[in-house]
């Protein structure tokens, strides 16, 4: 029971994941949460309390959010001054916990977190897009000998754009 239901919360997760196009979509999102349930339940009933008397059923499910952290780093990529895949290392780090709440037999919890993060992933999505068209990123690649700063303020001004941020980054 408590695999069937790291793979249905996690796989409401994936499926958004996967509907948008991001690369670790419903298969890795499900993945990641059976396999944390499955440690979870074998931390919890697979050591005879009777023979190992100083069992810790939490050692291992520390172990699995240190993991996680390593698949994590692996899905955020930096081009220039933009930064991929916080969202996917994020929702990978969240289902993990699915699995692990599920693997506890914490059924409602998971229940709960899967339908919060789900209305997080798809009604903030749409706010952004609104916040994005009012306040849209330009990003100017120019020759490093280009002098463009005073010229964008400028230009700016002319449209009445105001600039509130500038990074510059010499490749």
């Amino acid at each position: 029971l408590s695999i069937l239901a790291a793979t249905i919360f996690s796989g409401v997760i994936g499926f958004e994941r996967e509907y948008h196009g991001h690369a670790a979509g419903l298969r890795t999102h499900m993945l990641v949460s059976i396999g944390s349930a499955l440690i979870m339940i074998i931390s919890i009933y697979g050591f005879d309390a009777s023979v190992f008397v100083t069992r810790d059923p939490a050692r291992l499910a520390a172990q699995v959010i240190s993991g996680i952290g390593f698949l994590g780093a692996g899905t955020i990529i930096r081009t220039g001054t933009d930064i991929k895949g916080l969202t996917t290392a994020t929702t990978l780090w969240f289902v993990m916990a699915i699995g692990l709440a599920s693997g506890a037999g914490r059924f409602v919890l998971a229940a709960i977190a899967t339908a919060t993060a789900f209305l997080v992933l798809v009604s903030l999505r749409k706010i952004e897009k609104m916040a994005n068209r009012h306040f849209p990123k330009i990003t100017i690649v120019v020759p490093s000998d280009t002098p463009v700063l005073k010229e964008a303020h400028t230009i700016g001004a002319r449209y009445g754009v105001n600039i509130r941020d500038v990074q510059s980054q010499v490749v």
